[in-house]
């Protein structure tokens, strides 16, 4: 082996040189992809903190969501009370005219 490589010392260099070339050639591309693995990390944690502060905002909408639904709701209730009590007033009242104004119309009616 050792006699083959001292008669054709111009063929292991350039072979030597292509092993280095095509070295070169794949040290670049390492480097690209790790630039490109550190850009991917970096927009990672930018999205995960943009993610983590929609998470807390929406957290804080659905929480007050839910209070408003529940106002809503006890308000309408509430309303719904004061509708009926407002009915049994009126009917109580139109009772009490009624007997009112039968109680005083036979008095009118003496007085001619």
């Amino acid at each position: 082996g050792g006699a083959v490589l001292a008669s054709h010392p111009a063929l292991c260099l350039s072979g030597i040189e292509e092993l280095c070339c095509k070295r070169e050639d794949l040290n670049r591309l390492i480097q690209q992809e790790e630039a490109e693995k550190a850009r991917l990390q970096h927009d990672i944690r930018v999205l995960n903190e943009k993610l983590s502060r929609v998470n807390e905002s929406l957290a804080h909408r659905l929480n007050a969501r839910t209070e408003f639904d529940r106002t809503i709701a006890e308000t309408e209730a509430a309303y719904m009370k004061i509708l009926e009590s407002s009915q049994t007033l009126l009917s109580v009242l139109k009772k009490e005219t009624g007997n009112l104004t039968k109680a005083t119309e036979p008095r009118s009616s003496k007085g001619h």
